[in-house]
């Protein structure tokens, strides 16, 4: 065999040559074409094309490789439900260098099961979980949107050998054992994406590569923000509430929320700054088994709103400065309790005060339950 290689241009791309190498693929064959990492070779999901590709590189046939899609809304193919984190991470870290192990439950593997032919789904998913990327090169993705099949496509190496940065690597490895490669010269960043799972222990680097540890949990972590007028009752109760009952979801310690990759605040439209929250507002808490005692209070300013994923107001007063400080905020700022607002106990009684935390603590369970961890 000999090996056809076609200069590509990233910029100008052929699709007939990028037909072509589909074209090859969707029949059974390895072809070795650029990311943004280093060069990858692509292989239908087919057991047959499977072994191929696993003679071709050394490689044991027990291991599974790395599914590649060409846009982010393909992982609804492959995966139900995507956590808040993966979500974020998706948003910021795709298409790109980073490779995502999703963990699947029982449930959502029986669907997967249903859903996907039994070739594909026994040659992706192990473990319930399943690896996906998305490169960053144009090449790439038009090349794996143009495929009939899902594919897979780990480096261009041997095992235990260094992955292909440029096309001349490529064929001091493979020349003669595989029929194309799509030559776009050397690959942007020249090393291995990085691998990450997110679960019950958060964030994993499985395989270091582009993107660092603190990068990722910079892209994925979920900030959420509560408001009302003084940062000084009604936002500080919901803060530590929300705090304590997100712990308890996800089995975690209230200090340990920030390693989990959750971070809560909260804030006031008031120009009011370091006041402790008030005396009521504590003993509504303590009531409840969370400790607000430290909290001082802050004002609400754009880059904090900016910042957040999720902000919660009281009231649509709130809601209105929000979006007055930040007009893109305005589909993730919502009341709280959703249609109803919350009073301000402000000056109450304690009963008030119990009273407007049962209200907190009624919408924030609500809210913590819709949550998709």
């Amino acid at each position: 065999m000999k090996t056809k290689v076609i200069k590509v241009d990233a910029s100008k791309i052929d699709l007939k040559e990028i037909n072509e190498a589909a074209r090859l693929v969707d029949a059974g064959e390895l072809v070795a074409f650029p990311t943004e990492t280093v060069y990858g070779i692509a292989c239908r999901v087919k057991t047959d094309s499977l072994i191929k590709l696993d003679n071709l590189k050394c490689r044991g046939h027990e291991k599974y490789y790395t599914l590649h899609i060409s846009q982010k809304s393909d992982i609804n193919n492959y995966v139900p439900i995507v956590g808040l984190r993966e979500q974020k991470l998706i948003k910021n870290a795709w298409p790109g260098p980073l490779t995502i192990v999703f963990e699947l439950d029982a449930q959502e593997i029986k669907k997967q099961q249903i859903n996907l032919e039994k070739e594909v789904f026994e040659n992706l998913y192990k473990d319930n979980a399943i690896g996906i990327r998305c490169p960053d090169n144009p090449i790439a993705s038009k090349l794996l949107q143009l495929t009939q099949n899902p594919v897979v496509a780990p480096s261009a190496n041997k095992t235990n050998e260094q992955p292909a940065t440029d096309a001349g690597e490529v064929l001091a490895q493979f020349t003669g054992q595989i029929p194309l490669l799509l030559d776009a010269g050397p690959c942007k960043y020249q090393e291995n994406s990085t691998v990450v799972k997110i679960g019950k222990k958060g964030l994993q680097v499985l395989r270091s590569g582009v993107y660092s540890q603190a990068d990722l949990e910079a892209m994925s972590t979920i900030k959420f923000l509560f408001v009302c007028t003084g940062n000084t009752c009604r936002s500080p109760m919901a803060e530590g509430m929300f705090s304590k009952y997100l712990a308890e979801k996800i089995q975690c310690k209230v200090d340990q929320l920030d390693k989990m990759g959750y971070k809560i605040f909260s804030a006031g439209v008031m120009d009011l700054v370091g006041m402790p929250a008030s005396p009521e507002a504590v003993a509504t808490c303590a009531a409840k088994g969370i400790d607000i005692k430290a909290h001082t209070s802050r004002t609400l300013s754009p880059q904090l709103i900016e910042g957040c994923d999720f902000i919660f107001v009281m009231s649509g007063m709130h809601r209105e400065r929000v979006i007055a400080l930040n007009p893109e905020a305005a589909n993730k700022c919502s009341l709280l309790a959703e249609n109803k607002e919350i009073f301000d106990p402000i000056g109450q009684a304690q009963q008030v005060y119990n009273d407007c935390g049962e209200l907190i603590a009624k919408a924030v369970k609500k809210r913590i339950d819709e949550l998709v961890i």
